[in-house]
Parts: C-alpha cells; structure tokens; sequence
C-alpha cells in the first residue's frame, strides 16, 4: 500500500521541532523563566509520544499469537466434550443425557463467543489504556503552562500601582509580557497537537475524545490568553512597543 501523500498526516518530528524552536526562543527572550525548562519537557514528551504512538498503531503480532493458541485449545476442548455424547442411540435415559450434553454445549458455545470477543478486543483495550495514560500526562502539562501565565495580568503591567505584601513580582515590561503570554499560547496549541499523534495511529473512538476534550481546553485557555495580549496591544505602549521582529521577518 503506498504511503499518503505528505501533509494529510501530522508529522512527530515537525512537531519536535516546533517545540525545540520554542525552547530557544523563550529562554533567548526569558533565560531564568520557568517557562523554558516546561518546553523543554514538552519536547522530551514530544519525542517520547512519537515512539509511543507508533507502537500503539501497530499489531501486536505476539499476543494475537498467544489468542489463536487459546482460542485453539478451548476448540480442541469443545470437540473433545462432543466426543463422549452418543447421538445414534434413541433410548430415554440417552435422549434425556442427550438434550442434557446439547444444552451443555450450547452454554459452552456462548461462553466460547464470549471468550472470543474479549480476546479478540483486548489488544485495542490495552492500545486504549496506554493512549489514556499519556493524554492525562498532556492534561498535566496544560494546566502546568496554564499556572505560569496565571498572574501575568496586563492591568498591574498598563496601570501601575503600589504592590502588596503578597503581590506576585511583576517585572515584564508591556512588550514583554505580550511575549511571554503568546509563547504560552503557542506552546497550547503545540501540546494539543501532540495529543493528536495518538487519534492519528490509533482512531479508537474513545481516544478520539479524549483527544477533542484537549484540544478544546487548549482552545479555551488560549482564548483567555490572547483576551490579555489584546488588552497589553491596547496599553499606552503596546504590545508593538518593543524591540522590532528580526531580519527573517518573524518575532522571537
């Protein structure tokens, strides 16, 4: 079967990639900031999430060998069990043992389909578990980046004011704090896009969701975030107040 065309599917290492760019770029702008070192473990996870994803989409060709070698020997059994029911004699006491040996069979036969289908599912059962386990590692993590631009209030920044005994320290000049809070937003949207490498190798319906629900938390938290970059652009200096984007034309 011929691979799909490129951009159809999600790339890990383009996403890696974005993630170590990030990296740089904040601790360029912020070295002491905290905010590096969660991209930094983001992109560790990243990578991780690529070997993981992988392997969730592939069979494993191991246990679906262990299944047919139990699903052989509970066949094996059946026929054995339907080699002790004499259907040729006609005599009551056979025909009352005989309809006994059929409903036996008959409830073997049920528990033999329900075996199977437990066998037969197990592995996108444990593919599921595995999947559910890293997205709530994800879930962690947003809620992580979420807490640092917490009290990054452009208010305290635009208008001032004598800080309180508990203040959070505020030292982010109007263009900077613009900067820091799409940096936040940025590395959202990134995070949720490491939550689709698993829907992509593995569609299961309930990882499916529980990747949606991600991304719609990402989504609502980088709403919030850019609700404050646009009171920080609406400031007396602005968010355009700052040092100029480089030569290539992008802002770091």
């Amino acid at each position: 079967m011929a691979n799909p065309p490129p951009y159809r599917r999600l790339d890990a290492a383009r996403v890696v990639a974005s993630l170590t760019q990030l990296e740089a770029r904040i601790r360029d702008r912020f070295p002491e900031a905290g905010l590096a070192r969660v991209c930094a473990d983001l992109a560790t996870i990243a990578r991780e999430t690529s070997t993981r994803a992988a392997a969730i989409g592939r069979r494993d060709w191991g246990l679906w060998i262990a299944i047919v070698v139990l699903l052989g020997l509970g066949t094996a059994g059946l026929v054995q069990l339907l080699r002790f029911v004499d259907f040729t004699k006609t005599t009551p006491d056979n025909v009352y043992t005989l309809v006994q040996g059929i409903d036996a069979v008959i409830h073997l036969v049920f528990v033999m389909g329900g075996l199977l289908f437990f066998f037969v599912t197990i592995e996108d059962r444990l593919k599921r578990r595995r999947a559910l386990r890293a997205l709530a590692e994800l879930r962690s993590i947003i809620h992580v980046v979420d807490m640092h631009q917490l009290t990054k209030e452009p208010a305290s920044v635009l208008a001032g004011g004598a800080p309180t005994a508990h203040s959070p320290k505020r030292t982010l000049t109007p263009f900077e704090l613009g900067r820091y809070l799409d940096y936040c937003s940025e590395m959202l949207s990134l995070v949720a896009k490491v939550a689709v490498l698993y829907a992509q190798s593995q569609p299961d319906p309930v990882i499916v969701d529980a990747v949606s629900d991600i991304e719609r938390l990402t989504t609502n938290l980088s709403q919030k975030i850019w609700q404050k970059i646009m009171l920080v652009q609406a400031g007396p200096v602005g968010y355009h107040g700052g040092p100029p984007a480089s030569k290539g034309g992008e802002e770091t």
